[in-house]
């Protein structure tokens, strides 16, 4: 076992999990619950977020929501459920993960099969203790299209291309916006505010 700590997350990590035991945790724990959960090639993470963590994923999905609504598009916010394809014996539970492109395809469902149904657009990762797992490995494995990942001062895209991830200079969903323009918008929310945070982002889609 593993376990490592910062002001921003808790990790622990088991080796020779097996899938039944992963996914009797999963019914186990049920819905509501913080903890956060990957399984991947027989090692299980657990994952508690704190309050560093919690409030940089919340802040990029407001602007995320804030984005959508600027182009009028469509949105599923499907949060950190479990992505799971038993058929490859992998799990993950994202930060956050949203549907855009293919929203009218899961629109109405309230259960997702992954061996059938298309896997969010779009995931963001916020790992900031630098998790032992690969976890680009295993939303490549997923076929996540788009990730985003925030390390607690630099941010990437990154997309999926070929079975692995190629990092951009700008977000595939979002073909204007620019990493550092996230980092921008996270840095505005911390010194002036989320709401005029959104405000100036908004009047910048706009004006663009």
């Amino acid at each position: 076992m593993v376990t490592t700590s910062t002001s921003a997350e808790q990790r622990v990590m088991l080796q020779n999990i097996s899938w039944q035991l992963f996914e009797n945790l999963l019914a186990e724990m049920g819905e509501n619950r913080s903890t956060r959960l990957t399984y991947y090639k027989e090692k299980l993470e657990f994952m508690t977020p704190l309050p560093e963590h919690e409030k940089s994923n919340r802040r990029i999905e407001a602007m995320i929501v804030a984005l959508v609504d600027e182009l009028n598009l469509n949105i599923e916010m499907a949060g950190s459920m479990t992505i799971k394809r038993p058929d490859m014996r992998v799990g993950k539970e994202p930060g956050s993960c949203y549907y855009i492109q293919n929203e009218a395809l899961v629109r109405g469902k309230s259960k997702l099969d992954f061996t059938q149904d298309p896997p969010p657009d779009l995931a963001i990762e916020i790992d900031i203790t630098n998790s032992s797992l690969n976890h680009l490995e295993i939303y490549a494995d997923l076929g996540v299209p788009e990730v985003w990942r925030y390390d607690g001062s630099t941010l990437g895209f990154y997309q999926l291309q070929d079975q692995k991830y190629l990092e951009c200079k700008f977000s595939p969903t979002f073909p204007f916006l620019t990493a550092s323009k996230v980092i921008k918008f996270l840095e505005q929310c911390q010194k002036l505010g989320v709401t005029t945070g959104l405000r100036l982002l908004r009047k910048w889609v706009r004006n663009r």
